[in-house]
């Protein structure tokens, strides 16, 4: 008998433990985490820096997302004011005699979104508030600093656009088909349609399954 994939295993390649699913081994109620999404490594929330619960910023990610080694989510607490003289954060080290400084001083960028089946490349780093479509592709080494459209590859430092990875028609099919939300049996049944090559092949099924 075939075993079924199950979300809920750590390590989804037998005997190696430095790619796991993300999901059942968060810990933190601030970043969450869908469905068989992976990292190529062996703990996820190292990669997610500068989350402090006292900002109450999230790190959203989708399902079926690839995550290479070495890629880094830093959150909001990585912001200095910037709308004073100084960037300096007085208030987070011992002896200095200041407050805090309001929510509205500080350039809070809100929380970061992944969507889903998005592949980020090694050594990649998403800056704080940053959202990206689904079926995105992040080059190695890039630096993410603004949002990133479905179904396009961006790469560099800051990241920018490369090309889109479909035409439109392709691109609308496949954000209302949503393979990602169907079953793990209707999943599975579709692996033919999701790693064939001929795209106008792919694109006449999505049609005719759509109806």
């Amino acid at each position: 008998m075939t075993t079924r994939p199950d979300p809920n295993t750590i390590h989804p390649i037998a005997g190696y433990d430095k790619e796991i699913y993300v999901k059942p081994t968060l810990k933190r109620a601030n970043i969450i985490v869908g469905d068989f999404t992976y990292i190529a490594d062996s703990d996820f929330e190292s990669h997610v820096t500068h989350h402090y619960d006292f900002i109450g910023d999230k790190l959203i990610i989708g399902k079926f997302c690839q995550i290479a080694s070495g890629v880094e989510f830093v959150m909001n607490g990585a912001n200095h004011q910037m709308n004073a003289v100084s960037t300096f954060p007085f208030y987070t080290l011992q002896g200095w005699d200041m407050a805090p400084p309001a929510r509205e001083d500080m350039p809070l960028k809100g929380d970061t979104v992944i969507g889903n089946d998005v592949w980020i490349g090694q050594d990649a780093t998403i800056l704080p508030g940053v959202h990206i479509g689904d079926g995105a592709i992040i080059g190695a080494n890039s630096v993410v600093a603004s949002d990133v459209e479905p179904y396009t590859i961006v790469a560099g430092n800051p990241a920018k656009l490369i090309r889109k990875r479909f035409d439109d028609e392709l691109i609308d099919l496949m954000l209302k088909f949503r393979w990602w939300d169907k079953s793990v049996e209707e999943i599975n049944s579709l692996i033919p349609i999701l790693t064939c090559s001929d795209l106008k092949k792919v694109k006449a099924e999505l049609k005719a399954r759509l109806v």
